[in-house]
């Protein structure tokens, strides 16, 4: 545990700031897995895709990921949806 008061305040922030990420990225994972599971069952999966595209630009927007890693993400999603049609 740190003595300087800068850095005890620090710690709380990381803290607070892993817990939001935490929380993002969870959200992302559930999306997408909806969108694959939209994709498996082979029905209009257009809104589900859609929204977590969306999903995983705002995780980017908020700096949780970084833009090429959603990218490569967004890249393997449409993959699967392109070739589900």
């Amino acid at each position: 545990m740190p003595n300087i008061k800068s850095q005890k305040d620090r710690v709380i922030q990381s803290q607070k700031e892993n817990l939001h990420n935490k929380a993002v990225k969870s959200n992302l994972k559930t999306v997408v897995k909806k969108a694959d599971a939209a994709i498996a069952a082979g029905s209009d999966n257009t809104e589900a895709v859609k929204t977590a595209v969306s999903t995983i630009d705002k995780a980017v927007k908020k700096g949780v990921l970084h833009k090429n890693t959603a990218a490569r993400k967004i890249s393997k999603l449409m993959k699967r949806a392109n070739a589900a049609e």
